[in-house]
């Protein structure tokens, strides 16, 4: 039997990945003492792997696909099909951000002012990379972690680190003087697994599933009845994706009207539309949204 090896993010991306796939209709169900979580599909193979490590398992073939950061593929420079962007990460639904943050009472001020200095990160390849292309020397180093620290403790003049709310960096007492990249999840795929039709299909579907499930995100659906004479009144407060459904009611003069609305205008939105004549109004979740 076909199936396809797909690899998941371990640690701060492991839950938040597991909770989209289940929205997208995949449970998995992560085992305690090994890296081989059970999921309930017989198609995929499922192996936790660090996110650093990821798109390198996926070029070498151990991975048909897998999930990573946008961050880890450029710092591979690995040769693998980016199949598509999946915006999220533990907290939010927007992309991460690399920084460059120095001391807060730093002479330090902008990037050319670390011409000779020590920078400490994770992200070693696509620093140098960065500052090579600025024209300015740098000693860069290998951080195994906590690395906001290395500033605190003197041990490097600035850091290149990876934040989504910057809170982190300030509990160090940390400046950002600068943004490296932008970075985000993505499916990628191994080139050879792209070409095979079956496993082809298999990512694209996955992809389709897990782009619909964050599209769903905030969104909700309303349902409501309205009168015959109320109807054009509720029908231009109503956002949609492109239209209300409005369908008439059997044997009589009401409508029922269904649509799509982001879930931080609801609160604002019912009570107008309960003003204009809507009746029996329903919110409902959405898990999927495809486009």
């Amino acid at each position: 039997m076909d199936q396809l090896k797909l690899g998941l993010p371990k640690g701060s991306l492991e839950k938040a990945t597991i909770e989209l796939f289940e929205k997208a209709g995949w449970l998995i169900k992560p085992a305690a003492r090994n890296y081989f979580p059970e999921i309930d599909d017989p198609d995929l193979n499922c192996s936790i792997c660090r996110p650093q490590e990821m798109s390198r398992y996926v070029e070498d073939g151990l991975l048909d696909a897998g999930i990573t950061g946008k961050d880890w593929t450029m710092e591979n420079k690995s040769d693998i099909v980016v199949v598509c962007d999946l915006v999220y990460s533990k907290v939010s639904r927007r992309p991460t951000r690399w920084v460059i943050a120095v001391a807060g009472d730093s002479d330090i001020k902008t990037i050319k002012d670390l011409e000779g200095k020590k920078i400490s990160t994770e992200l070693v390849n696509v620093t140098k990379r960065f500052f090579a292309d600025k024209n300015i020397n740098v000693n860069i180093e290998f951080s195994w972690g906590a690395t906001e620290a290395k500033v605190v403790a003197g041990l490097a003049d600035a850091i290149v680190e990876v934040t989504e709310t910057e809170s982190t960096i300030r509990a160090h007492g940390l400046r950002i003087i600068h943004e490296l990249m932008q970075s985000n999840t993505q499916l990628i795929a191994n080139k050879k697994a792209w070409d095979d039709p079956w496993k082809r299909e298999k990512i694209e579907n996955i992809a389709l599933m897990l782009q619909g499930a964050l599209n769903a995100a905030r969104i909700v659906g309303l349902k409501m009845n309205v009168a015959s004479d109320k109807l054009d009144g509720v029908v231009s407060i109503l956002p949609s994706l492109n239209a209300p459904t409005v369908a008439s009611l059997y044997n009589q003069d009401w409508y029922s009207v269904e649509t799509v609305v982001s879930e931080d205008i609801v609160r604002d939105l019912i009570p107008k539309l309960k003003k204009e004549g809507a009746e029996g109004i329903i919110e409902y979740a959405l898990n999927k949204i495809i486009s």
